[in-house]
């Protein structure tokens, strides 16, 4: 069995053990645990503003259970025509299995969740965070998110949000979102500045369209369009020398999109 199989299968394993936790209670029927599956299919995939795949379709399933505050969600990155720079590569179609353990809570007009993260990369080293989020519930819900890497890419990665959803017809709403990062890198870190010191400034940012459309109760359909830009020269810098090269030429800005479909119960 290879190493990604065996990282899915824990994962598995460890969610189908929250689900068989929460199946064992008993529960009214207003005070009960959710769930929800998630396929998406989107033309490439970008985190935090590196290109992670190119030129190829990804497909990432999410798994979401949830009891009074508390989340287990698991999810994967197929690659269906990974771009390999070795031989080796090119077997990665399934390169990524995260699993992320959190917990919310609202307090007044706010709203906190803290959490980990477990991320299983194939082939990068495995890595881990932890995070704390907060939440307006106001216009355009502000949301700053503090991630600290903890493992293989030791550093702060910071980001602020807004978003908005505005009805169009029926339950149907069009949903706009903005964000921007902050990255230090600690010593350790891979991410470095050109002169080899550790990185630090403001990174990403990312601009959001689309839209949410319920098919029925359980079922909804959401496209979205989304464009990847970095915000400093430092940051256009790490992200060319980072991110995939053709014919010598880097990109370090993406606009990319796709559906997913979601089922919830």
């Amino acid at each position: 069995m290879g190493e990604v199989a065996k990282k899915l299968l824990v994962g598995v394993a460890a969610t189908g053990v929250c689900l068989s936790m929460l199946s064992g209670m008993a529960f009214a029927e207003e005070d009960k645990p959710t769930a929800n599956l998630t396929v998406g299919a989107y033309s490439q995939y970008i985190w935090r503003g590196f290109e992670l795949s190119k030129d190829s379709v990804v497909v990432q399933p999410s798994m979401t259970v949830a009891y009074k505050g508390f989340s287990a969600n698991l999810w994967g990155n197929l690659d269906t025509n990974q771009y390999a720079t070795t031989a080796a590569d090119e077997t990665n179609k399934w390169n990524e299995t995260d699993m992320t353990l959190a917990y919310g809570w609202d307090m007044g007009p706010a709203t906190f969740s803290v959490g980990y993260i477990y991320y299983a990369l194939n082939p990068s080293s495995d890595t881990q965070e932890v995070f704390a989020s907060a939440a307006l519930n106001t216009l355009l819900k502000p949301t700053l998110t503090v991630y600290r890497d903890i493992d293989a890419a030791p550093g702060w990665y910071t980001t602020l949000g807004i978003s908005h959803s505005f009805p169009v017809k029926d339950d149907i709403t069009l949903d706009l979102g903005a964000q921007a990062s902050y990255l230090k890198a600690s010593t350790s870190s891979p991410y470095k500045e050109a002169d080899g010191s550790n990185y630090s400034g403001f990174h990403d940012g990312v601009l959001s369209v689309g839209f949410t459309v319920p098919v029925n109760k359980y079922i909804t359909v959401s496209p979205k369009l989304s464009y990847s830009f970095p915000l400093s020269n430092d940051a256009k810098d790490l992200l060319k020398s980072a991110n995939f090269a053709t014919v010598g030429k880097s990109d370090d800005s993406f606009v990319y999109g796709g559906v997913a479909v979601s089922m919830a119960f």
